[in-house]
């Protein structure tokens, strides 16, 4: 004889289902929300200043893929070009011993390093114009052999090919970044943040790039931040030391200009707001087929040329 159970039988079975339903779903939720690294949405300090300057420029150097070859597209220009050649040269420093450091003359290491930027690669038109961004190098480089500083000090180097953490678990976000120079202050056990301009102007106050960094450098290696400092080594003969801001104020504010570029990635919308400007144009103008190929850079870009792109619109890659 079968027994038909009460409704209050009824309502307990349906209690326990209905949470063994929850706690499948919420099972589910928490490893569809498990951390992710190539499905997170990553951000630095260059993508984060091509979305300030221009979402559409965001696009163009951070999204958009040639129909063609799949490849995404990069602008190279003298100033990039000579960032890059001086970058190669104190970049590589960092990681040789103290008393290694400086047994090859800075000025032999620029030469082979511009080498890889001479002529079209470097965005020159000509050779008066090749000599004269060579020349600035050679000066900064002088410079700098006559102003060691904390280059001929200890210098703590990040064990990660590219140093990133999760700036946001929760919204699949991911900050990352390489640091010019990490002074290690041996007396207290710290470090201060140093990156290198090659520019003639200095950068704005309101620039999130030191504060970045400030985060990467506390969150990929153990030792407190000290300080941070901008050496602008084309005019000046050491860093200059900028105000160091709260941790949490910094990662706050870094966070939300991410969440926007991750907005922005989701709904596909990335719109100049002024119908074109001088940080999207270079790039729509290689879309037009109003540029040069002359290669392709470490990461696999396809690097374009433009004639006529005007050296204060143009990156820095220190």
């Amino acid at each position: 004889m079968s027994v038909t159970p009460s409704m209050g039988a009824r309502a307990i079975i349906g209690f326990f289902k209905s949470c063994q339903i929850f706690a499948i779903l919420g099972l589910y939720n928490r490893l569809s929300m498990a951390k992710d690294k190539y499905k997170a949405v990553w951000v630095s300090h260059s993508s984060i200043s091509d979305w300030l300057d221009c979402p559409r420029a965001y696009y163009l150097k951070n999204v958009y893929k040639e129909p063609k070859t799949g490849r995404k597209v990069s602008l190279m220009s003298p100033p990039l070009a000579l960032g890059q050649a001086v970058h190669e040269v104190v970049e590589g420093l960092s990681v040789l011993p103290v008393d290694k450091r400086f047994e090859e003359p800075l000025l032999s290491k620029f030469e082979i390093a511009f080498k890889k930027v001479s002529g079209k690669k470097g965005g020159f038109i000509d050779k008066s114009e090749e000599f004269k961004h060579k020349q600035r190098g050679q000066e900064m480089l002088k410079r700098l052999e006559k102003n060691l500083g904390p280059l001929s000090g200890l210098a703590v180097k990040i064990k990660m090919d590219l140093p990133w953490f999760w700036l946001s678990e929760k919204d699949n976000i991911i900050l990352c970044g390489l640091i010019d120079w990490l002074e290690y202050l041996e007396k207290e056990d710290a470090v201060s943040v140093i990156d290198f301009k090659t520019g003639k102007k200095k950068v704005s106050k309101d620039s999130l790039q030191l504060p970045i960094y400030y985060l990467l450098a506390s969150e990929t290696q153990s030792r407190k931040v000290k300080s941070l400092s901008y050496w602008y080594i084309a005019f000046e003969d050491k860093p200059e030391k900028q105000e160091k801001p709260d941790l949490s104020d910094a990662r706050e504010n870094i966070l939300k200009v991410a969440k926007e570029i991750k907005l922005a990635r989701q709904l596909e919308r990335f719109i100049c707001p002024n119908n074109g400007c001088r940080s999207c144009k270079p790039f729509e103008a290689i879309i037009k087929g109003e540029e040069e190929l002359v290669g392709k850079d470490g990461i696999g870009r396809n690097v374009y040329i433009l004639p006529g792109v005007e050296e204060e619109s143009a990156s820095e890659v220190l």
